[in-house]
């Protein structure tokens, strides 16, 4: 299971001081864990509020988002976008994705929202960049091959964003696949020139990757 790596009431605290979001986001946070089995896979508040002021600090216009789930993340971003600005997201599980779509239906923010279904990596084949911002938060496994296959499709200078990438910790001593994905992934963003990275010890870490 997720966890976070810093102590409940740091992350209270840090609650307590950050941006708190409209109650549309509340209820979907409610509902999810209400209704989802896998409910620790949604992005948290002090997470998504940052996930909106990145892409508002980059300015970016098309933004694209690796794992759906039930909507929070690509709806926190949809926030940060411009009135004409596009979140594409992808996902291949129904049942979270239908909740995505009724909330997204429920928020002005959801008509710049397009959602493809289907395995992410087809998907990426249909897309056109660029895009000024990506965030990956699907299946780990595959994450080496979605960060070889979204880089391309980033504008120089563009955000690469990866979530889960301290794994509960289990990055320092690797045991099961998802371990030793998510480890490779780390050294492989890290080991490459074409991108400025840093990593950060936000919730279950998270990776950004800026395009050179």
């Amino acid at each position: 299971m997720t966890r976070t790596l810093v102590p409940s009431e740091i992350e209270k605290y840090a609650q307590e001081h950050t941006e708190v979001p409209s109650p549309l986001f509340e209820e979907l946070r409610q509902t999810t864990y209400a209704r989802m089995a896998s409910a620790q896979m949604q992005v948290g508040r002090l997470e998504g509020t940052f996930l909106r002021m990145l892409v508002r600090m980059t300015r970016a216009r098309r933004v694209l988002e690796l794992g759906t789930f039930t909507g929070y993340s690509a709806l926190m971003m949809a926030e940060g976008l411009p009135d004409d600005g596009e979140l594409i997201t992808c996902d291949i599980d129904p049942e979270a994705t239908a909740m995505a779509r009724d909330f997204f239906a429920r928020s002005p923010q959801g008509r710049k929202i397009s959602l493809r279904m289907g395995p992410a990596l087809e998907t990426l084949k249909e897309l056109q960049g660029p895009f000024d911002l990506a965030f990956i938060d699907a299946d780990k496994e595959n994450y080496s091959a979605y960060f070889d296959a979204v880089l391309p499709l980033l504008r120089t200078g563009g955000l690469l964003v990866a979530d889960n990438t301290l794994w509960s910790g289990r990055v320092l001593d690797p045991k099961a696949p998802n371990d030793h994905a998510i480890v490779a992934f780390n050294a492989k963003v890290a080991a490459d020139p074409r991108v400025e990275k840093a990593l950060l010890t936000v919730r279950d870490g998270m990776m950004l990757a800026l395009k050179r």
